[in-house]
């Protein structure tokens, strides 16, 4: 049987992975990737931790997160299918258009 040691584990391996992922990557839809698993191992700390405690608080926060998500990938795909019309580059070393 699993407990929810087993789960928070998973979900802080799951984490570090899209924080290494944040941070060797340029591309910035791997970044993206990298985001999302990072937002999705906090829901699923979220949700163990809601069932360990019997609260329905953890469940309603991870739909804010995807909420969040969603918006996230929307507003971010526009900003790199824009860049890359403008620059046909989408490595983000080589992309420097939001320098004020």
């Amino acid at each position: 049987m699993l407990s929810v040691n087993h789960y928070i584990l998973l979900s802080a391996i799951l984490f570090s992975i899209g924080a290494v992922g944040m941070l060797v990557r340029r591309n910035p839809l791997v970044m993206f990737m990298s985001i999302e698993l990072m937002l999705n191992a906090a829901s699923l700390a979220f949700v163990a931790f809601s069932y360990y405690l019997h609260k329905i608080e953890g469940q309603v926060f991870v739909f804010l997160i995807l909420v969040v998500a969603a918006a996230e990938v929307a507003v971010g795909l526009a900003i790199i299918v824009a860049l890359f019309r403008t620059r046909q580059t989408v490595n983000v070393d080589d992309v420097n258009a939001l320098k004020g």
